[in-house]
């Protein structure tokens, strides 16, 4: 399946590293219903960014995921060939 790198740009107001745990983990939760696998994700809270590095057959079905897990889809989403 291909690879893709979400970016979040974004996140709401006053959110932690623990927030974007948790948000992680419910995509983990419910993934298998899409075909999809969230392999990890990168978080700097600071500047209000995450990087989810995903398994899904396109970048739609990885946007399904987030929207349905927490609503927080990601601004852009690249195809990547991991090196």
């Amino acid at each position: 399946m291909p690879l893709f790198m979400d970016v979040h740009n974004t996140l709401p107001e006053g959110a932690t590293a623990d927030d974007v745990a948790k948000a992680h983990q419910a995509d983990v939760e419910i993934q298998e219903r899409f075909g999809v696998r969230y392999i990890n994700y990168w978080a700097d809270p600071e500047a209000g960014k995450v990087f989810c590095l995903v398994d899904a057959p396109d970048a739609e079905t990885a946007h399904a995921v987030h929207r349905e897990a927490h609503g927080l889809v990601a601004d852009e989403i690249y195809p990547v060939v991991q090196g």
